[in-house]
């Protein structure tokens, strides 16, 4: 590679926060090649920069934001950023991602990476004004909630247009699930990634910079820029994605039967057209967001107008939070579950982790395992509107049954001594919202995804296509596009775990650039090269892919995990879906071939689900041999 960045700022800039000092220096240019930035940047340096067995909420541990080389540079949808350390909710490897504008401030203040270390003695805030650091005294913003403390640090600063990612009292408070939220509302959430910056007494970081990023060739780039401008444009999601955002899919998971109904007991809701994205768009929404360099602006700014929260307005709610607090929960009113995504926000909380330590609770207190008394005297049935609006004030507080709640559920259930085999979470992250006996790829996703029960790490929409013969086409075996069968999702999840690296690499946004297909690998390289000058094939991008997707699974060994990990809770593995839910009923999730189907794609051990020598060292990653053998890791050849 030329001694010039192209694409890329070229530096990292480490905030060391126990002495208050920070150092610039230059992105390491291996780094590029091998992993090629954001999600793939952090990754490695976690894997390299952490200890084993660190105290995730422990000075050695590190948070480390990073961005892409499409970022700042027009590209569509390239305005995300990832924010990774080692989770204090599930001790295993933390990442959560967002969008908005923060992501590509920071390049033009002259940064791929920003990595905090070490902690403060006292609540600070963090300016960083291009190659300026100052580390400013935040006591006067303790407990303040995410939307005033933007607003503080903007107006101390005096500047409107200067981006600020900050975080809530939950995060202060030690809720293991609080997040890092940009531009208010563009919450980076999950794994407790706020809880992290927080504990390290940073309440905000805000960034401002006045640098550009060149691209490598301008024409060919612009080119591409065009084309990609094109298929999104001429997309036959284009208008609906720009309408109602992911919350369009509402009703059709309700349709299929795979919707979570009061804590995934059913896969239908009655009340699914009162809460669906269709009802939000016409009766609340008011306008579409999008973020920086979007030509598919699908956020959308809400207000009520009317009834008993007449006023409140916000952006979003995704599809994740509005079905979390309306079917999730058992909630019929859309309101409360725009009330609630709202106080999430501002609080600074996870709303899908949140909303499971609820249904949770709701479903023990069905059971007669949970009573009023031991949850503060509230009532805790189904879609009760005061009970879901307290306990998330409660859990952000850690007051009461909400301090119960606010280490996950995982913990809520050994703490209170019943209710762990409905504890919904893998790896003590809580499963999203679509029920994988429904959805077989997607429950394979959540199995093995590297940061917990979640399915942003694979999205292997095409399961949903219903096409066999495409199935026999693209991956050789038809059942990968059908969602009720098992066989290929090993090979389907592998490919798109891949793809998804590499979206979250290079920080373009996954519902355009992998949901509608708009950038396959080859393409991928293409862009790549027109970036940054550095020339790959489509098969080279997918190897960096791999490479990020391995990275993870060693830190996750690292941590003590292996295949008696990767797994669901029995109620999808041993309970059918009940008959109610027509299209999906009588299914339940076949575990062990599709495991046995993905750890061979994957190259790892069978028996262990660790990446077997041959693999690690096909991938470069020979040095960690040795150090897994230090810790007496189990390691076979191939």
């Amino acid at each position: 590679m030329a001694s010039k960045y192209f694409g890329y700022a070229g530096r990292v800039l480490r905030l060391e926060l126990t002495k208050r000092k920070h150092v610039i220096h230059p992105l390491e240019k291996e780094l590029i090649r091998g992993y090629l930035g954001g999600r793939g940047f952090n990754s490695k340096r976690l894997l390299d920069e952490i200890p084993p067995e660190t105290d995730p909420l422990g000075k050695e541990n590190k948070l480390m934001f990073a961005t892409g080389p499409l970022v700042g540079t027009g590209f569509p949808t390239a305005s995300r950023f990832n924010v990774s350390a080692k989770s204090p909710l599930t001790w295993i490897l933390g990442d959560s991602n967002a969008g908005g504008h923060f992501a590509p401030e920071m390049k033009y203040a002259g940064y791929d990476q920003i990595i905090l270390e070490g902690s403060s003695d006292r609540l600070l805030y963090i300016f960083i004004d291009d190659d300026d650091v100052s580390f400013i005294d935040a006591s006067h913003l303790a407990g303040l909630d995410v939307y005033e403390t933007t607003k503080a640090v903007k107006e101390e600063i005096g500047d409107e247009s200067v981006q600020v990612v900050a975080a809530g009292p939950a995060a202060e408070n030690g809720v293991r699930y609080a997040g890092v939220f940009a531009n208010l509302m563009r919450a980076a959430a999950r794994t407790g990634m706020g809880t992290v910056m927080a504990q390290k007494g940073v309440k905000a970081i805000a960034i401002r910079g006045s640098k550009s990023i060149d691209v490598a060739h301008p024409d060919k780039f612009e080119k591409l820029v065009e084309k990609l401008e094109e298929d999104i444009y001429n997309h036959p999601q284009y208008w609906p994605r720009r309408i109602m955002g992911t919350t369009r899919i509402l009703l059709p998971l309700n349709l299929g039967g795979f919707l979570p109904t009061r804590h995934f007991t059913t896969g239908v809701f009655e009340y699914a057209e009162e809460v669906s994205g269709e009802r939000l768009a016409e009766e609340y929404n008011v306008k579409t967001r999008g973020c920086f360099s979007c030509i598919l602006p699908c956020s959308r700014f809400w207000v009520i107008r009317k009834g008993k929260y007449k006023g409140l307005y916000g952006e979003g709610p995704e599809y994740e939070p509005l079905s979390a607090f309306s079917a999730r929960v058992g909630n019929p009113d859309i309101q409360v579950a725009l009330k609630a995504n709202d106080m999430c926000n501002k609080l600074g909380l996870d709303a899908l982790t949140t909303a499971e330590c609820i249904s949770w609770a709701m479903e023990c207190y069905e059971r007669g395992w949970l009573t009023k008394d031991m949850a503060d005297g509230l009532d805790m049935s189904w879609g009760n509107e005061e009970t879901i609006l307290t306990l998330i004030e409660k859990i952000a507080r850690r007051e009461g049954f909400g301090d119960i709640l606010a280490d996950g559920v995982k913990k809520a259930a050994e703490k209170l001594g019943f209710g762990e085999e409905i504890a919904l979470h893998v790896k003590g992250l809580e499963i999203i919202q679509a029920d994988p006996r429904g959805l077989k790829g997607y429950g394979l996703g959540y199995v093995v995804a590297s940061r917990g029960g979640d399915h942003l790490r694979s999205e292997p929409f095409f399961e949903l296509s219903d096409d066999p013969e495409r199935g026999r086409e693209l991956f050789g075996i038809p059942e990968t596009a059908l969602r009720l069968e098992y066989k290929g999702k090993g090979k389907l999840v592998s490919f798109f775990e891949d793809w998804c690296a590499i979206t979250d690499a290079l920080e373009v946004c996954k519902n355009v650039a992998e949901n509608m297909e708009v950038l396959p690998f080859d393409l991928s390289g293409e862009v790549i090269h027109a970036a940054t000058g550095i020339e790959m094939k489509g098969g080279e991008v997918r190897r960096i892919g791999e490479r990020i997707i391995n990275v993870e699974r060693l830190f996750l060994v690292r941590e003590g995990i292996s295949r008696k990990d990767d797994t669901l809770p029995k109620r999808f593995l041993e309970e059918p879906m009940p008959e109610e839910a027509i299209n999906s009923a009588g299914s339940i999730f076949e575990l062990e071939p599709m495991l046995n189907e993905y750890y061979t794609e994957r190259g790892w051990d069978l028996k262990t689900g660790i990446p077997t020598i041959a693999k690690i060292k096909e991938l470069g990653l020979e040095k960690y041999v040795d150090n897994l053998r230090e810790l007496s890791i189990p390691l076979k050849d191939k």
